[in-house]
C-alpha cells in the first residue's frame, strides 16, 4: 500500500510542469493539450514561453475603466 501512495506522489511531481503549462495555456486562451504535450519535450522553456506570450483571452486582457478615468 505505501508503494501505491509513493508512486502516486512521484507521478504527480513528474507531471507537475506539464500540468502547470496546460493550465497556464488554458487560462491565457490557448490549447491545453498542445501545451501539455509541448511541455514534455521542453518543460521549463515552454513555461517561460507561455509567461511571455500575449494573453488571447479577451476577458482577462484588461480591466474595465470607470467613466471618470481618462484613457491616456
Amino acid at each position: 500500500m505505501p508503494e501505491i501512495i509513493l508512486g502516486t506522489v512521484i507521478m504527480g511531481l513528474l507531471l507537475s510542469p506539464q500540468l502547470l503549462a496546460g493550465f497556464l495555456a488554458k487560462r491565457t486562451g490557448r490549447n491545453f493539450w498542445f501545451w501539455f504535450l509541448i511541455s514534455f519535450l521542453i518543460p521549463i522553456i515552454s513555461l517561460v514561453i507561455l509567461i511571455f506570450l500575449e494573453d488571447k483571452n479577451p476577458k482577462t486582457a484588461a480591466y474595465q475603466l470607470a467613466d471618470h478615468v481618462d484613457k491616456k
